[in-house]
């Protein structure tokens, strides 16, 4: 029960966070709330809550970077959309659990939604968009090679953000550009 209650409170301090860096961005309310699965009433509530705040610089956005949160979320968009374009794909139990919040990403929970991940990619490789193997292997060296430089003078991402930030907003970073990859009829 314990654990419900806290998968409860970090999704809402997620999506507070998440709300405050949109609108920061300049997104609209209504934009905000679709990705947040939101009301509109409740993201306006939460943006003029954090009017008074001072403002957090914004953050950079770039998908290649290389903090382990950042890898986890690109990771998981990955995940989820190969899981949403095979049908059987194995992966697609862990990511079901990963959005429910059922699973947490832990260094094992993260090695094997690579091994799923590797092993649809390998096994259905004619279904899938030649992108989705080369995200992986993108994102796959960047967990296996670790950053040259520290990680503070290299990550464009403000300190500030959350580590779960970080992996939510880098989610969503790789799912827009695996739809934007893909060719208009779908495939």
């Amino acid at each position: 029960m314990n654990e419900v209650i806290r998968a409860g409170e970090e999704m809402r301090r997620l999506r507070a966070e998440m709300i405050k860096l949109f609108a920061g961005f300049g997104w609209t309310q209504e934009r905000i709330a679709r990705i947040a699965d939101m009301s509109q009433p409740a993201v306006s509530k939460q943006v003029a809550k954090h009017a008074v705040d001072d403002p957090a610089p914004p953050m950079a956005l770039a998908l290649d970077q290389s903090d382990g949160p950042w890898l986890e979320g690109r990771l998981w968009g990955l995940a989820e959309a190969v899981a949403e374009t095979l049908d059987g794909a194995l992966c697609a139990r862990y990511v079901d659990a990963l959005a429910r919040g059922r699973m947490r990403f832990t260094p094992r929970c993260v090695d094997e939604l690579r091994r799923l991940l590797e092993e649809d990619l390998r096994l259905r490789r004619a279904e899938l968009p030649d992108g989705f193997r080369a995200a992986y292997d993108e994102i796959g060296r960047g967990f296996d090679v670790p950053p040259k430089a520290p990680a503070a003078a290299t990550a464009p991402v403000s300190s500030a953000a959350s580590a779960s930030v970080r992996r939510t907003l880098a989610h969503q970073l790789q799912r827009d550009r695996l739809e934007a990859s893909r060719p208009p009829d779908g495939s």
